[in-house]
Formats: C-alpha cells, structure tokens, sequence
C-alpha cells in the first residue's frame, strides 16, 4: 500500500461548481477573480438580447456608450490607484469576433489616457475546422458569412489594435490566423 500521489494544484475541474448555477465563464476558474476585474456585457450574454458579438463594429460600439465608458474607467482606476509604479499594460483580446471591437476601443482609451505607458497587446484566434474563408466545397451560405466576418474582424481588429499598442503579437495555434 503505497501513498496515493498529491493532486496537481494547476488541474482544472470540467465539472459546475456545487451549489450554483454556471453563467459565465468565469464560474468555471478555481481562482476566484475580484469583482472589479470581471466585466459582464448583459446583452451580449448566452440569454442576452442581442445575440453573439459577431462583428467589430458591435464591439466598438458598446463602448460609444458613455455609461460603459465610465464603469471601465471605474474599474481600470481602482487598479492604476493600487501600483506604486505603472509601467504599462498587458491586454489579452480575440481577434475573430466582436470582441476586436472591444479591444480596439480599451487599447485606444489606454493609449489617450495612458500616454507614456507601455502597451503589449496579444490578438488571439482559434484552431477551427473549416477556417478556409476562401475554400470552395461544402460549406453553407452561413458558414461562408461566418468566415467573412472572422477575416473583416482579424483584419479590422490587427490594423486597430497595432496602431494603440507599443507592441502587438498575434497569436493562434493554428498557423495562418484563421486567414488562407
């Protein structure tokens, strides 16, 4: 009978935490977030009025609302209060879908209020499937308008984010970005 081995501390638990119901990605981490760093787009929500944030231009204009503009600053405040010496600021954005949009305005909103600070930008994709966007095959009409959107977004979202970052690193596990 020898000891059974210690669990991993960085093992991810796939099952809903007990006692409560999942809403957000974030009910999924072991590490509890502070509240002011989680900030939740009610309409874009699973159960949300609007859809999915598909597009850059829905993203970008979530943030041409004032009130969303001044809970950011709120929020993005309560930490710059808390450093004894801000250096610069790691944004970590999807690059694929309205949250390019997002992106682009937070890094744009950094580089206005920041001036001076660094900004060290990671654009993401996904591995998918079919990232073909200009495969002929079988694919639907719905599929071929996800992939345009997927390239405008990529586009839209590197051209925008690379212009407010002092450095702007793509990255993807897929080799192409989603783009052939």
């Amino acid at each position: 009978p020898g000891a059974s081995p210690a669990p991993s501390r960085l093992a991810v638990s796939q099952e809903v935490p007990s006692g409560s119901s999942v809403r957000l990605w974030s009910d999924y981490l072991n590490v509890r977030l502070h509240p002011k760093s989680v900030y939740v787009i009610r309409q874009y929500m699973h159960d949300g009025d609007c859809g999915c944030l598909e597009a850059f231009g829905q993203g970008e204009s979530l943030l041409q609302d004032p009130g969303c503009v001044e809970e950011l600053e709120d929020r993005l405040h309560f930490y710059v209060e808390e450093c004894d010496y801000l250096q610069g600021f790691q944004v970590l954005c999807d690059l694929h879908n309205g949250f390019s949009g997002v992106g682009a305005k937070v890094t744009e909103l950094l580089c206005d209020e920041y001036s001076g600070k660094g900004i060290l930008t990671w654009g993401l994709t996904p591995v998918s499937s079919n990232m073909g966007i200009l495969t002929v095959g079988f694919f639907s009409p719905q599929d071929s308008q996800k992939n345009v959107y997927r390239l405008m977004n990529t586009a839209l979202g590197i051209v925008h984010l690379s212009s407010h970052s002092s450095l702007f690193c793509p990255m993807s596990l897929g080799g192409s970005l989603g783009i052939k």
